[in-house]
């Protein structure tokens, strides 16, 4: 039984990603039941109004078991949710409460939800799939390659492999290649696994990481596909990375210089070791990396996982979980990540010493976007950021912020903000419907 007290207290502080009100029971009342399963259980509340005011909602004696058979029988696997009615200012609300499903996803009528802030988020293929294996705690990289024998693996990159593992320490293994792959289940029923192809392959399967130096968005200076095994495609793209930043040099008065380079090189390691080891290999898209000479993007395929948020990320608490176990337990035992997901400590721990790095994290394409970005300070970045958004309105009139942020490399949360700058500098103006229209350069009347 829900005391009239909690009742109380759960109308006054709204909806949240637990908590949905609903004016009366409908097709949206089961997708939000999904959502809640999807992620960590939730209430619906019938006859609460989305202000929080009571409106109530008429309730028969049948009612509740109608309703509970209509929540059964248009989800699979099948939700059976607690409901009960109570009296709330003399007015009936139903209380529909479902906790976590244990096996996820849970889909009606074909569609699959997960709950996010306040609302419930319409899952994509990608999306499901990642939920079906983190809920039975399976991964992708695991499977065997039932077509390929193991003499697609090259044995010369195992043995560096084994040879790397040994010598730092964090796990021993048999000199023989292939018994130390079937130690670490990177071999299976004597076939690779996704893993061991993505590792140790002889001909390289093709998830390309595309470099490349950039003038402005459209003017490429130097530009690489890299198509390699993973430990091989980080070596290559961080040789081309450092061989187009800048770098200074001081003297201290000894013999020996300092090097300072234009960015933190642990960090953007730090960065592109979690585009490897964690991006969606099933996503046929690249890696993708920019060189500007104001600013470094990194795009991995694949948005966050596991319930990971960007939010979280900020944190020095957050909890990861690994999409490639098994190649994370490679990069792992060669001492090249640390598996508890301290990767942006890290890399916040190393910014301290480059104040003039405005760095940030975005999820968008379908992928994680990561910039570094080079100012004399935040409101000088600022600006020279406001002015190249100016300068694409004014060239590509009627463009939307997703739009926008495709074209200058930044998320679409800093592109809001820049634009409502620009807005009250009376500059632009958005024409057009919400869903259709876009922004133009304000024109004297």
């Amino acid at each position: 039984m829900i005391y009239l007290n909690k009742i109380s207290e759960l109308i006054r502080v709204g909806e949240s990603q637990t908590i949905e009100f609903k004016s009366s029971f409908d097709r949206e009342t089961v997708e939000s039941l999904v959502a809640f399963a999807n992620t960590s259980g939730g209430t619906v509340l019938i006859g609460v109004a989305d202000d929080g005011s009571v409106k109530g909602v008429t309730v028969g004696k049948g009612t509740l078991n109608e309703w509970l058979g209509q929540v059964k029988s248009s989800t699979s696997p099948s939700i059976i949710p607690d409901l009960e009615s109570v009296v709330v200012d003399n007015k009936t609300v139903v209380i529909i409460r479902v906790g976590e499903y244990p096996v996820k996803p849970v889909n009606t009528k074909g569609k699959y939800f997960k709950r996010i802030a306040s609302s419930n988020h319409q899952l994509g293929l990608s999306e499901i799939t990642d939920m079906y294996m983190q809920s039975l705690q399976l991964s992708w990289d695991a499977y065997e390659a039932s077509k390929e024998n193991l003499d697609v693996l090259s044995i010369a990159k195992i043995e560096e492999f084994i040879e790397s593992v040994n010598k730092h320490g964090r796990f021993t293994l048999d000199n023989s290649p292939l018994l130390a792959l079937e130690k670490l289940k990177l071999i299976t029923n004597n076939h690779p696994t996704w893993a061991a192809l993505l590792l140790f392959a002889a001909n390289p399967l093709r998830n390309h990481i595309h470099i490349g130096r950039f003038k402005t968005p459209s003017m490429i200076i130097d530009d690489r596909q890299i198509t390699d095994t993973l430990f091989e495609a980080v070596e290559q793209s961080m040789k081309f990375i450092v061989s187009h930043i800048s770098v200074a040099f001081s003297f201290d008065g000894s013999l020996q210089r300092t090097e300072r380079f234009a960015y933190p090189l642990p960090a953007l390691r730090e960065v592109l070791l979690n585009a490897v080891v964690h991006r969606d290999y099933a996503n046929a898209s690249d890696i993708q990396i920019k060189i500007f000479d104001d600013r470094i993007t990194i795009f991995s395929p694949g948005t966050l996982y596991g319930g990971l948020t960007i939010d979280d990320l900020k944190t020095d608490t957050y909890q990861s979980r690994t999409r490639n176990k098994l190649v994370a337990e490679a990069f792992y035992l060669t001492n090249n990540i640390e598996k508890y997901g301290s990767g942006y400590i890290r890399i916040r721990k190393e910014l301290e010493a480059y104040s003039e790095i405005v760095f940030s994290v975005e999820e968008m394409g379908g992928g994680v976007l990561v910039i570094f970005r080079q100012s004399g300070g935040v409101n000088e970045g600022v600006n020279e950021g406001v002015n190249a958004l100016f300068n694409v309105i004014k060239s590509r009139p009627g463009l939307r912020t997703p739009e926008l942020a495709s074209r200058i490399e930044t998320p679409p949360k800093t592109i809001e903000r820049w634009l409502k700058e620009l807005k009250k500098k009376n500059l632009i103006i958005f024409k057009g419907a919400d869903k259709t229209g876009g922004y133009f350069v304000r024109t004297e009347d």
